[in-house]
């Protein structure tokens, strides 16, 4: 049966970026609240061509926007290791999920592992399997549900950050235009007067 998304406000597509296995989860919001649609991982091991692998991403994560017609993206930003030829491989992962989202005009956000973790949990070092956990109880997934990899709910969590973030009453950084942002943040422009309360 098609998805009908008459009665939704919105979907969101969490992506936890890898090169060996990659996350997502689909979240449904309806008014303020918030339901699992979807959850799992794109495994890439069995490619041994890391090019092979970027391909395969570009292919799954097209197939998932097509099949759940997310109206937003929330991917995890890569977490800056020490391994140089790592993080270069995890960008390049980021970025060709990130295309398959920009091929269909979906909107990006992206979210550091640390700020998902303390949406979710409170605490900015929570391990993953905390971030699981909470996403369980707050979402009401079925413990069956949860038979995953972490990768998955990984994905699922940024999607959750997304979901907090949308329910803020001001959004970071939407301005709509030089104008608008020079009048709002007069102190951080340089050669902006700032308001007097001297007449």
């Amino acid at each position: 049966m098609a998805t009908q998304k008459s009665n939704i406000e919105k979907i969101i597509l969490g992506v936890d970026p890898g090169t060996n296995v990659m996350g997502y989860g689909i979240l449904r919001v309806t008014g303020n609240k918030a339901s699992l649609m979807a959850m799992g991982v794109i495994e890439l091991k069995k490619y041994e061509s890391h090019y092979l692998r970027l391909g395969k991403i570009f292919e799954r994560i097209t197939s998932i926007i097509d099949s759940y017609k997310p109206d937003e993206m929330a991917i995890e930003a890569p977490f800056y290791g020490k391994n140089v030829q790592s993080m270069l491989k995890l960008g390049r992962a980021q970025g060709v999920a990130i295309t398959a989202a920009i091929m269909r005009d979906i909107p990006i956000t992206e979210y550091e592992p640390r700020k998902i973790k303390v949406a979710i949990t409170g605490n900015g070092s929570a391990a993953k399997e905390q971030v699981a956990g909470m996403l369980q109880r707050m979402l009401h997934i079925a413990p069956e549900d949860m038979n995953v990899q972490l990768d998955a709910t990984d994905a699922l969590g940024a999607a959750y950050c997304h979901f907090i973030q949308m329910g803020k009453p001001q959004v970071e950084h939407h301005f709509s235009s030089w104008k608008d942002f020079a009048q709002k943040n007069a102190a951080k422009v340089h050669g902006t007067p700032l308001p007097s309360s001297r007449k």
